[in-house]
């Protein structure tokens, strides 16, 4: 027999949405919210997102916990019998889990009050266009701004039973990457009387490689990824227009500052070189994932000294996060929940093993329990 929280998440899985329009996911949620006691509960939404707050017995802060809620743009590929029944869309980052865990966190302390006021956070849009930011500034964030904040995201390459985390940085500054070439297209027999947006685009793929490797401190850390391209229309015809899409990742917003500039520069340079006309445009961009260095270190000491689960200092990863909007201006923290998954963040088969669910709230429970009483 599964756990109630195991069934949330499953009910969750079938139901992942997109961005800013986690519309069943929010009613879901506050069914749920709603068939607490409501004595200590005071609720508000924010577009598809809900702010759950619980007034604490004589409180001097505020602890707020944050989940995200939005699935990915991916076709499931698991045969799980919860799997996805919305096309196309997939809970493939575990947000599921984030919700299920955050919800048995809220309900524990529902029955179990302490003496600091609680906020529960459940937030869209992380995958993009970014819900962190946004929310942040909202009217709620502000009636009830907390003194701390916390978050997780799973792991699949950690065992349950497992946490990582490190003070200071834990996740990149990243930020999208989109570039549109638009040239002058022809017939593939007549190549002088056109500029060719596919051989742009290709020049302009291997010369980005180049910002990392030559214009990035060695001892830092960058990554531009061109995940996709497009252009053309059929094979005897030169393009007209090609299109870049990517990624941008790196260890310091000095780092980013830089490979933005260069990438500039190398798109005006393609523009002359190859008689285009080219634009950019960054989409979403995220903040760094700062873990206070004071929190984080109470955090991993109370972890060793009261829980059962296993605790790895981890190095810092390339992945993003809008969490780190949060963190920027809260003192906080994220740690990484291992999950065990044969297959990794963002896959069509990810399947997170369920063990962890309870093992995060049972954790958390502890910690913020401690926390709020001191």
């Amino acid at each position: 027999m599964v756990s109630p929280f195991v069934s949330i998440r499953r009910d969750l899985h079938k139901i992942p949405e997109l961005g800013f329009q986690e519309f069943k996911t929010q009613q879901y949620l506050l069914n749920y919210i709603a068939s607490l006691p409501q004595e200590r509960l005071e609720i508000q939404t924010w577009k598809t997102g809900i702010f759950v707050k619980i007034n604490g017995l004589q409180p001097t802060k505020t602890i707020a916990y944050r989940a995200d809620i939005d699935g990915l743009p991916i076709h499931e590929e698991t045969e799980l019998p919860y799997r996805s029944q919305h096309e196309g869309k997939m809970h493939a980052c575990g947000h599921d889990f984030h919700m299920s865990i955050a919800l048995g966190v809220l309900t524990h302390f529902v029955h179990h009050p302490i003496r600091d006021d609680l906020l529960f956070i459940f937030q869209p849009a992380e995958e993009g266009p970014g819900g962190a930011l946004p929310m942040l500034q909202s009217e709620p964030m502000q009636q009830w701004r907390p003194d701390m904040i916390i978050a997780l995201h799973i792991a699949p390459e950690y065992p349950v039973g497992t946490i990582a985390i490190k003070a200071g940085l834990l996740f990149a500054n990243t930020s999208e990457l989109f570039i549109d070439l638009k040239g002058k297209g022809g017939h593939a027999a007549f190549p002088h009387l056109a500029n060719d947006m596919v051989v742009a685009a290709c020049a302009l793929v291997t010369q980005l490689q180049s910002i990392v490797a030559r214009n990035v401190d060695p001892l830092d850390s960058a990554v531009i990824t061109i995940g996709k391209i497009s252009g053309g229309t059929v094979q005897n015809v030169i393009a007209e227009n090609a299109r870049l899409e990517g990624t941008i990742r790196t260890l310091s917003a000095e780092s980013m500052k830089k490979v933005k500039e260069r990438i500039e520069s190398l798109v005006k340079g393609m523009e002359i070189a190859y008689q285009c006309e080219a634009s950019i445009d960054y989409g979403s961009m995220y903040y760094q994932v700062y873990n206070n260095e004071k929190l984080t270190k109470e955090f991993m000491t109370f972890v060793q000294q009261h829980s059962d689960i296993h605790m790895i200092e981890c190095r810092e990863a390339m992945t993003g996060e809008d969490f780190g909007y949060m963190l920027a201006e809260i003192p906080g923290f994220m740690f990484w929940l291992g999950v065990e998954s044969e297959y990794g963040l963002h896959h069509a088969r990810l399947n997170p093993n369920e063990l962890a669910i309870d093992q995060a709230i049972s954790l958390l429970a502890s910690y913020i329990g401690w926390k709020g009483n001191n």
